[in-house]
């Protein structure tokens, strides 16, 4: 989700030059088992949505990606310290715990995030002041799903979400297509409810970032 909306503000830019994007570098790491083809591809995307936005000169003095391979404790330890914002999105009810986002917060960084995991026990200590959250609750995703998902839905409501899948679907600067991805989250059920969050997630980082403007 968060690769999505680097995506959509990106299209969004070069849509209409004078939309405002806050100079912002996003940084993604990690890493995926040899089996897990799903991550894999979702790297790969996030590689390729770098290459694309890191060499346009339309918007890479507002924003940069980057990729950092292996997440481990050797680069986790530079990268808690350096980051302002700190994006611990897992879909409510799917984290059990963490500790990155602690080390984040710890080291400085705000929260935009979903209820969720060790964000339940750290929303009660420190308030809205100093976490963004956004997106169904567990009871409310669960709710959903027994209700009849239909991810096809939100796509229809929201244009710029359409944009975004669109151009997944086209591929980027490895010329490859990303339609299974899109396929999985179209048409696969979209188990971790991505696009219903979607639209939350995009308006919780603009309050986001009016507050740390002001």
């Amino acid at each position: 989700m968060n690769i999505m909306k680097v995506m959509d503000i990106y299209n969004r830019r070069i849509a209409d030059p004078n939309f405002h994007v806050t100079p912002t570098t996003f940084i993604f790491s990690g890493k995926a088992a040899s089996s897990y083809t799903f991550a894999k591809e979702t790297i790969r995307l996030i590689n390729s949505v770098a290459d694309v936005i890191n060499n346009d000169p339309r918007v890479n003095e507002v924003m940069k990606v980057c990729f950092i391979p292996n997440f481990r404790v050797s680069n986790a330890q530079l990268i808690y310290p350096a980051a302002e914002i700190s994006e611990q999105i897992s879909t409510a009810g799917k984290e059990a715990s963490g500790t990155s986002n602690m080390k984040l917060m710890m080291n400085g960084a705000v929260t935009i995030g979903t209820l969720d995991g060790a964000n339940v026990e750290m929303f009660e200590q420190l308030g809205a002041d100093n976490m963004f959250l956004f997106g169904l609750r567990a009871d409310e995703a669960e709710a959903l799903r027994t209700a009849g998902y239909d991810p096809q839905a939100y796509v229809r409501r929201s244009p710029w979400l359409g944009r975004v899948l669109e151009r997944m679907s086209r591929g980027y600067a490895d010329g490859e297509s990303y339609a299974d991805l899109v396929g999985s989250l179209l048409y696969g059920g979209d188990p971790y409810l991505l696009l219903a969050d979607f639209d939350d997630y995009a308006a919780t980082h603009e309050r986001l970032y009016a507050a740390i403007a002001d």
